[in-house]
């Protein structure tokens, strides 16, 4: 039964077309994932089955869907309300619906394999992927006929993207269509029947999975696919005199504590990758580094002195010196001025630049935003042409140390490779979250591994990847080098 047909798609913006005559059909059970790059059109065209369009686009052509749609976006976090505990949203939502609301929520919190205890908690008091699940619930409520998820993997460490994948077979195989808009290609491999390949808003190949990834007709397909970065164990190199160091480095949440006595150090021109779960305390490492947490024990060191622990106490030289890029790369625009404003404001106040809008303007283009794209309002880009614009922002700094919190985790496998092959060009030294092994064995030198707050692995990136000790890190790297050939069932 085909319960989703769409035909002749097209959405414009002013003089800007955003999706040219996109078409395809799914039916009950199944999967269909739009691939691309950012600015393909993924995100308008699922928008389209919600019967939704951002502001001033006007959206045309045939959509026909069989029952209700729900929606899974891309970052939970911004979808829950965190002065909410999570109890009273559901009630709230399932009083929207036919039926007895306690049955209603606890059925979707079955199908998403969500504990009925987390209804008591706030969404702060979650990890990312408990986010997820949590999400995915609220959207499973009422029994929709049609899911979409937008990049539903998105900064998720291998053990939990393989948790989702599996949620999200589960609910397929309870007869739920999902179109799956992501860039992650081995997500790809192991949930979607059809896949269809935007560009540019077009439609460039379209069949089943395996056709298409693996015997792709077009050349911008063979591209992404032959771009996907693979694990490999890194060459050593020599060390370098240190130039980030943490000491003792302890940090709590209100009165939890989050990271235990953590000590790690990277030298000049060096790249530390930091990884671990959800929920490990990898961000609240970086943060401390960047002083965006003041509340810890012990130390950080640049260049053997001592950092202030807040950001608001640190002189300009030392914001410069640290530069951090946020994982949700939206949130750390102002949504009311330009980008093109925004990223050339840094380098007048942090880097001195006199010409700073042609400077900014030249950096921009060099990581593919022209002048028309960075002229508009952070709303009027997607989340990766938002990630590399605050990548520029922060490198206009002239930073010592850049900390990268996910920035290519929301990014397809040609724009990741060309961000991967910048980052590799730096000279500053490079402190590096991610969730992603194949990232961390293209660019790290030594590798750190946090567990629950603590540190259980930290050294060069060869010993880490290529003999790891801890059981943590072998569960990683086991997920991240996984065959997904196969569909899962």
């Amino acid at each position: 039964m085909t319960v989703v047909h769409v035909e002749g798609l097209r959405a414009v913006a002013g003089s800007h077309t955003l999706v040219d005559g996109v078409s395809f059909a799914l039916s009950a059970g199944q999967v269909v994932a739009l691939v691309g790059a950012s600015g393909s059109g993924k995100t308008t065209t699922g928008l389209a089955l919600l019967g939704e369009h951002a502001p001033g686009v006007s959206v045309s052509g045939r959509v026909t869907v069989t029952g209700r749609v729900a929606f899974v976006p891309q970052q939970p976090s911004a979808a829950l309300n965190p002065v909410r505990r999570l109890g009273g949203v559901f009630r709230e939502i399932a009083a929207l619906h036919p039926g007895v609301p306690d049955s209603l929520i606890s059925t979707a919190l079955r199908r998403a394999r969500v504990p009925v205890e987390l209804l008591r908690r706030y969404p702060h008091e979650l990890s990312g992927g408990q986010q997820q699940r949590v999400v995915l619930a609220q959207a499973l409520v009422g029994d929709p006929a049609v899911l979409v998820a937008d990049e539903p993997t998105t900064g998720q460490d291998p053990i939990t993207r393989a948790e989702v994948v599996d949620e999200l077979a589960s609910v397929v195989a309870q007869g739920v269509a999902l179109v799956l808009l992501t860039h992650d290609l081995d997500v790809v491999r192991a949930l979607a029947d059809e896949v269809v390949v935007l560009r540019a808003g077009q439609v460039v190949e379209a069949g089943s999975t395996a056709d298409v990834l693996s015997r792709p007709r077009s050349p911008y397909t063979a591209a992404l696919v032959a771009a996907q970065p693979r694990v490999t164990v890194p060459t050593a190199r020599g060390l370098a005199s240190p130039r980030l160091e943490t000491r003792s480095l302890s940090a709590r949440h209100r009165s939890t504590t989050v990271l235990r006595s953590v000590d790690v150090r990277v030298g000049a021109g060096e790249r530390l990758a930091v990884v671990g779960r959800s929920g490990s305390g990898k961000t609240t490492l970086a943060r401390c580094i960047a002083g965006l947490h003041p509340t810890f024990d012990g130390e950080v060191l640049l260049d053997g002195r001592p950092l202030p622990r807040s950001l608001r106490r640190r002189s300009r030289g030392q914001l410069a010196a640290v530069q951090y890029v946020f994982q949700d790369a939206r949130a750390s625009f102002d949504a009311y001025r330009t980008v093109l404003d925004q990223v050339s404001r840094t380098a007048v106040r942090l880097g001195g630049v006199a010409d700073a809008r042609a400077l900014a303007l030249a950096e921009l283009a060099a990581v593919g935003l022209d002048s028309e794209t960075v002229a508009r309002r952070p709303a009027g880009l997607s989340g990766g042409e938002l990630q590399r614009a605050a990548l520029v922002r922060a490198l206009l700094a002239r930073p010592d140390v850049l900390v990268c919190d996910e920035i290519t985790s929301g990014l397809d496998t040609l724009t990741q490779a060309g961000l991967l092959d910048q980052l590799a060009a730096l000279t500053c030294t490079l402190v590096l979250i991610s969730h992603d092994l194949a990232v961390v064995a293209r660019l790290a030198d030594r590798v750190a591994v946090l567990h629950q707050g603590e540190l259980v692995e930290h050294g060069a990136a060869g010993d880490v990847l290529g003999a790891p000790t801890h059981p943590v890190t072998i569960g990683l790297l086991g997920r991240a080098m996984e065959g997904t050939e196969e569909k899962r069932t």
